[in-house]
């Protein structure tokens, strides 16, 4: 083992991971960051599959300086990366997924953004392969930015470059109690407290795998999981934001990402009791975190299906729900002297139902035959609605003291 500090700790948490811990592991050996500068601490979670002994097959004759660790299995990711994270040596470390791979130049050119930029977090661009992959982030290459001025709070998966300073002087490890959404909330908090975030776009970094056998852990679990990852996430936010703008903006992750799908069409096959159970662990987190202005960040349909969460109103929830099922498209409504526009999805109008607001479009709206609903009226376009209506009946005032003739209008 080399006495002197590497760049990079690759941290592979490996379970169950064969065959595609070969090409994982061969993606780290292709890499244009020479063998010196890096380390691989590869943790085997108990598997039964060969990864363990192909780990260390693979230790004993790679250039890169590897320890190889084998231990029960812990039943879940934190327990392997943080194993991985107490034994690194890098300047930076790098959480890889055993099924997943590199680009070649990815941690050069990851090391030298972080180097040149002086950022705690980079992300090197991610395509998915048989899976999808965040976009929205990779639109330019940025040497410094933050989670409250670009999109990365819709990229919180572990595989980031993270300056290991940080991640010591703050004891930052992943939460074993969590069995998803432990890398979101790490991620997050890697943020929060950095001194900013670089984005690599320009090369892909990263290769997101889908594994054909199914077995990808986002994709296990009961649904209750998902509510314990968004309390973990939504509390974290607010421990750090006080209410206002900044936080509203970051808390339309948890609800958008996590929350939201827990209500969508799938509730309309689900039983009674699961529903009542969803409806039960929703209603605290809307009590504890929704704001106006976070209703006014969702789209009319997401911010109608968490207000009946939030009323308890699992009846009109449904009927939204097969609304949306049944692909309708709901009828644009202007409405009042401002022209403020209104989605008309189930029980617009009604006392009984919700307020109009909830039905309001403040953020564009996009429906499955590609038509887009502009946002409201601009406040310019009200003022004009405004005038309109005062010459109107500035007009009909003198119309009434005028003689009665014929005139055209």
């Amino acid at each position: 083992m080399s006495s002197s500090t590497p760049d990079v700790s690759v941290i592979i948490g490996a379970y169950e991971a064969m065959p595609y811990l070969i090409r994982c592991l061969e993606s780290v050996e292709a890499q244009t960051l020479p063998a010196g500068r890096m380390e691989i601490v590869a943790v085997d979670d108990g598997s039964t599959d060969g990864t363990g002994e192909y780990l260390e097959e693979f230790a004993a004759r790679t250039a890169i300086d590897m320890r190889v660790i084998r231990q029960e299995n812990s039943g879940g990711p934190s327990g392997p990366r943080n194993v991985g994270l107490g034994l690194a040596r890098g300047r930076y470390v790098f959480f890889l997924d055993a099924d997943d791979y590199f680009g070649e130049e990815a941690l050069e050119r990851m090391v030298a953004m972080g180097d040149r930029a002086g950022t705690d977090v980079v992300l090197g661009k991610v395509v998915g392969v048989n899976r999808g992959a965040a976009k929205s982030m990779w639109k330019e290459t940025v040497e410094r930015t933050d989670v409250h001025s670009s999109n990365i709070k819709f990229t919180l998966s572990a595989q980031k470059l993270f300056r290991r300073e940080l991640l010591t002087r703050f004891g930052m490890t992943f939460d074993e109690g969590l069995k998803t959404g432990e890398d979101a909330l790490f991620t997050m908090e890697a943020y929060l407290r950095g001194n900013g975030v670089s984005v690599v776009a320009d090369h892909v970094c990263y290769y997101l795998v889908g594994r054909d056998d199914g077995k990808h852990v986002t994709k296990s679990g009961s649904y209750q999981l998902r509510f314990d990852s968004a309390r973990a996430l939504m509390g974290l936010i607010a421990a750090h934001l006080p209410p206002g703008p900044r936080r509203d903006a970051l808390m339309v992750r948890p609800f958008v990402v996590t929350l939201l799908p827990q209500f969508g069409p799938v509730l309309l096959r689900q039983s009674e009791a699961v529903r009542a159970k969803k409806m039960e662990l929703g209603a605290p987190l809307l009590d504890a975190y929704w704001s106006a202005g976070l209703a006014g960040r969702l789209r009319v349909q997401e911010r109608l299906r968490m207000l009946c969460v939030s009323k308890g109103r699992l009846d009109l929830l449904l009927d939204i729900l097969q609304f949306i099922k049944d692909k309708h498209e709901p009828k644009a409504v202007r409405k009042g002297l401002k022209g403020r526009l209104y989605l008309a999805y189930p029980h617009f109008g009604e006392r009984a139902g919700l307020p109009d607001s909830a039905y309001e479009v403040t953020v564009t709206e996009r429906f499955a035959e590609g038509r887009t609903e502009a946002p409201p009226v601009t406040q310019s376009t009200a003022v004009f609605v405004r005038r309109l209506a005062r010459k109107a009946r500035r007009v009909a005032r003198t119309t009434l003291h005028m003689p009665q003739r014929a005139h055209k209008v």
